[in-house]
């Protein structure tokens, strides 16, 4: 009987533990460090781009709404870094915050040379170049012109 005793409890610790910890596995894989993503909607993530991008000193900064004129994305943000350093550090530094606030994975072109770095978050396209590549490629002037016919 002491061993009849000594195996129920010890059978029930270690079934709550066990439904416990299975449970909250199952439901929330990764939870522990990604349960942002619930909360991430295009405006909180817009917030988190324009905030990243001022802190890291980027230069004229361009937000363009994208709704109801094009599907792939919500928002479009050009921004300007005075050198391929500082366009490359600015997108290495908006995807991890990305990445940390929001467990947002962006795909990410154009590091490696640091002229025109476009990051891809699903709900936010955003571009950063260096000043004179955005100026030969205008991407803000195209967009707004689209909106400047519309209204």
């Amino acid at each position: 009987m002491q061993g009849g005793e000594q195996h129920s409890p010890r059978f029930q610790e270690d079934n709550a533990l066990s439904l416990t910890t299975s449970a909250e596995d199952a439901a929330n894989p990764g939870a522990h460090s990604m349960n942002a993503p619930k909360t991430a909607t295009s405006e909180s993530l817009l917030a988190a781009v324009l905030k990243s991008l001022e802190d890291d000193k980027g230069e004229d900064i361009v937000q363009i709404n994208l709704r109801g004129k094009s599907e792939m994305g919500d928002y479009m943000v050009i921004a300007s870094g005075r050198s391929t350093r500082q366009v490359t550090a600015m997108a290495e530094k908006l995807t991890d915050r990305l990445k940390q606030e929001f467990g947002v994975i962006s795909k990410v072109e154009g590091k490696d040379t640091g002229d025109w770095v476009l990051i891809d978050t699903g709900d936010i396209i955003v571009h950063i170049f260096r000043p004179e590549v955005r100026e030969f490629y205008q991407l803000e002037k195209m967009w707004q012109a689209g909106t400047a016919a519309a209204g």
